[in-house]
């Protein structure tokens, strides 16, 4: 979720809940847009010099459970709740989804909503949104399961719109929907007593302040027990099976443990939008980003392992060497692919687009005329991609045929977020890396760059181009059979293959 701006991030606009519950600021002072979203400034800090990902006691990463394979969608825009019916408009696709090999499902926020969105919730459980009601909503999850997808919820938890004014402010929630387990009929010691405008008397906040609604005070266990509730039930009785976990920046990640653990458990796929700071020389995105990589690394840590993250550095980079010609930056300085991607890729959801960074409100766009191009890194490369619902169904067949094609091959090859990966070559104008998959391997270029050299995969070996596009191109190989020597393992890349490192484990000291 971003605060709505126009295209132009020096303009804010104004959120609106009722008359009396209009706030206008600038989105930048508040701190709640990251400078991921913009070019407007550096960040300041450094990067650790010890930055690493979390590693288990012989030194190789931990990896995560039961969704390896995972293929996300993001089945909504930011203006898909200006549809009417929109979860009708989702069942409709199911089949087209499922052919597309998506395995998991992200849907909007559930919840009746101050903004239209769904991004400032008020009663939790009144599943009638823009998006459509409460029927509609179980009908379209019985149909995602039914064939084989996974809904996940986007949990709007950070904060929620109160109903009632108290001191010249909302702060007072109503519980008007019937319900068991715990009311939410909460008072101002639900809100953080740090909160700069809607005066609560809970506990200090544990993240970073939300300025148009009031911050809930998770350290309360009288919330969080009210939370798991309302989060058992729409596991139980609305058929979520995993969670989106919107703003996650403003709370304590030990409490995400706690709701998981709770509710869907520590083997579903769950995704956090913490937005990290990349570092800016200007409008320049600089090459080294283990800063941001460290902190989604730390945060995930933090969560207890329960939690992935969206890759923003790795959207950062790739954009970035699409834009400027600079495929030399899809290689860190250990020869591993960058983001989160390359230290702890089984905990990276990868993505070239979502409501925020595209979509009408055009945050921080990927090339338009690359969007293939991208499709065809994320869904090559190890880690979680997700795929957005507008290039999938809106901007034309062509696209959506090279992405179901891109998918295809994820699913034929066995690609997953734990595959080896080996960067063969980054320089400014081409980039190339093989990907092992259980039953194949795949060769991607990147860049304008015609002539590969000894990098190009050959038919001689078993090679075959499959998949290319604009600036990219895709070979794959099938897995040889048992007992047979490989013996074109190397002649794909030539030599080049003996120096090209090995995704997985963060840099070693």
């Amino acid at each position: 979720m971003r605060l709505s701006t126009s295209p132009n991030p020096n303009k804010p606009r104004s959120y609106h809940k009722k008359t009396t519950y209009i706030k206008s600021f600038n989105l930048r002072q508040r701190g709640v847009i990251s400078n991921a979203a913009t070019t407007l400034r550096p960040v300041g800090n450094e990067s650790s010099p010890g930055a690493k990902p979390a590693e288990s006691s012989n030194g190789v990463p931990k990896q995560s459970k039961g969704y390896k394979d995972a293929i996300m969608l993001q089945a909504f825009a930011w203006d898909s709740c200006f549809q009417k019916n929109w979860y009708g408009t989702v069942l409709n696709k199911v089949q087209d989804i499922k052919a597309a090999g998506v395995s998991h499902i992200w849907l909007p926020p559930p919840s009746q909503s101050v903004s239209p969105q769904g991004y400032m919730p008020g009663q939790l459980y009144n599943l009638t949104s823009k998006y459509g009601d409460r029927e509609q909503l179980l009908k379209l999850n019985q149909a995602l399961q039914q064939a084989g997808i996974q809904p996940m919820a986007d949990i709007v938890i950070n904060h929620r719109c109160a109903d009632e004014m108290d001191g010249g402010v909302y702060n007072r929630f109503r519980d008007d929907v019937d319900h068991q387990g715990r009311r939410i009929d909460w008072g101002k010691w639900a809100i953080t007593c740090n909160d700069p405008t809607f005066q609560g008397s809970g506990n200090p906040d544990t993240g970073d302040d939300y300025g148009p609604a009031p911050d809930l005070d998770h350290a309360n266990p009288e919330l969080r027990a009210a939370l798991k509730d309302w989060l058992s039930w729409l596991q139980r009785d609305i058929g979520f099976q995993g969670w989106r976990l919107d703003f996650a920046r403003g709370y304590a990640p030990r409490f995400i443990t706690e709701y998981v653990d709770a509710t869907t458990g520590a083997d579903s796929l769950n995704v956090g939008e913490f937005w990290v700071d990349l570092r800016w020389n200007g409008s320049y995105l600089e090459y080294n980003q283990d800063a941001a990589r460290q902190r989604l690394c730390d945060w995930i840590k933090a969560n207890g392992e329960r939690s992935c993250a969206f890759d923003f550095p790795t959207k950062g980079e790739l954009q970035e060497a699409v834009k400027q010609c600079q495929y030399d930056r899809l290689r860190d300085a250990r020869g591993k692919a960058v983001g989160l991607l390359g230290w702890w890729p089984t905990k990276a959801v990868t993505f070239v687009e979502n409501h925020d960074t595209g979509s009408i409100q055009q945050h921080w766009p990927f090339p338009s005329q690359h969007v293939d191009l991208g499709y065809a890194y994320i869904l090559t490369h190890p880690g979680i991609p997700c795929l957005f619902w507008d290039h999938l169904f809106a901007w034309g067949e062509g696209l959506r045929q090279e992405i179901s094609a891109l998918t295809a091959l994820r699913r034929r090859l066995g690609l997953a977020a734990d595959s080896p990966l080996k960067v063969l070559a980054a320089d400014k104008d081409l980039y190339v890396a093989r990907v092992d998959g259980r039953s194949g391997s795949v060769v991607l270029k990147l860049g304008p760059r015609y002539d590969m050299g000894s990098l190009l995969p050959r038919r001689e070996d078993g090679w075959a181009m499959t998949l290319s596009g604009r600036d990219w191109a895709v070979w794959e190989r099938p897995a040889a059979p048992a007992g047979a020597a490989g013996r074109a393992a190397d002649g794909a890349t030539g030599s080049s293959n003996r120096s090209g490192a090995v995704n997985g484990a963060g840099p070693q000291h």
